[in-house]
């Protein structure tokens, strides 16, 4: 219970003299009524409390380890986006698609923001038949692919020799292991391209036809290089192998390498590609 003593000459709080008029308690409470201004309500106490609200509002508000470590995270460490990857898996016996996948990987790797990685697919030849075919021995640096790492891929450029206007065998085996993810639909909407080694004019654009149903089957989206190479697809003065559909080389008989047009078209339809596929990610 707080009582008020008031005193005319002083303040028993305070040491310093305070002036105050002669008033008597009993004026006090006729004057403010009971309960209002300096004398407290008999009914209704004023609460004591050893905690005031101004102590409580003063104290700090504690922060976790955890919760600065997270903060300071979220707000100081950049995100670095990771780069867009696109598979050029090919078949090469003689080395002619080989040169044309190196070239595009070139293509690929200049656009910002994506990368070119060599696979082959797996040889379905015994060594002896090889040997007896005269077939060089493989890149040892460019490893075989397995048909589940092409989910990986943002993009997959095929390329491979025709054989009787169709892609050859070995690369047909590929797709022909690729039953589980045609029937998940893993690599619906990825984006595709072709490229092929012929040995005369009439096997390139034939190859690309017939390999389209590989594409389709699996939902995936056909890119063509169409006449994006420019005045380089019309040139009429040197041998020349490509088509809208793909880029391509003549080997005639196999003793005919890919001239700088032909790897030129590599080039260009691996920046294509690239241009493309970084195009569909942002959106």
């Amino acid at each position: 219970m707080l009582s008020v003593t008031l005193h005319a000459q002083g303040d028993p709080i305070s040491k310093s003299p305070i002036h105050r008029p002669k008033t008597l308690p009993s004026e006090l409470g006729s004057k403010m009524g009971k309960g209002g201004g300096c004398v407290p309500s008999k009914k209704k106490q004023p609460p004591v409390s050893d905690d005031p609200v101004s102590d409580r509002e003063a104290a700090p508000i504690p922060v976790h380890d955890d919760e600065t470590n997270n903060m300071a995270t979220t707000s100081l460490e950049p995100t670095i986006p990771a780069k867009l990857k696109i598979f050029i898996v090919f078949y090469s016996m003689y080395g002619h698609v080989e040169g044309l996948a190196k070239r595009m990987k070139k293509g690929v790797d200049g656009v910002g923001g994506v990368e070119a990685l060599l696979y082959r697919v797996a040889e379905t030849l015994s060594g002896d038949v090889l040997m007896k075919m005269k077939a060089p021995e493989k890149d040892v640096g460019i490893p075989e692919i397995s048909a589940a790492e092409l989910v990986n891929a943002d993009g997959v450029v095929f390329g491979f020799p025709t054989r009787y206007g169709c892609m050859a065998a070995q690369m047909k085996s590929f797709f022909d292991s690729t039953g589980q993810l045609w029937k998940e639909q893993k690599l619906a909407g990825k984006p595709a391209g072709f490229f092929v080694s012929t040995g005369t004019q009439g096997g390139g654009q034939t190859t690309a036809w017939t390999a389209i149903t590989q594409l389709t089957h699996h939902g995936m989206l056909f890119v063509p290089v169409g006449y994006t190479f420019g005045a380089g697809m019309f040139k009429m003065d040197t041998v020349r192998g490509g088509s809208p559909y793909g880029a391509g080389v003549y080997a005639g008989d196999g003793s005919r390498e890919a001239d700088e047009t032909e790897l030129a078209l590599a080039e260009h339809q691996g920046k294509y590609m690239a241009t493309v596929v970084k195009r569909l990610a942002q959106n």
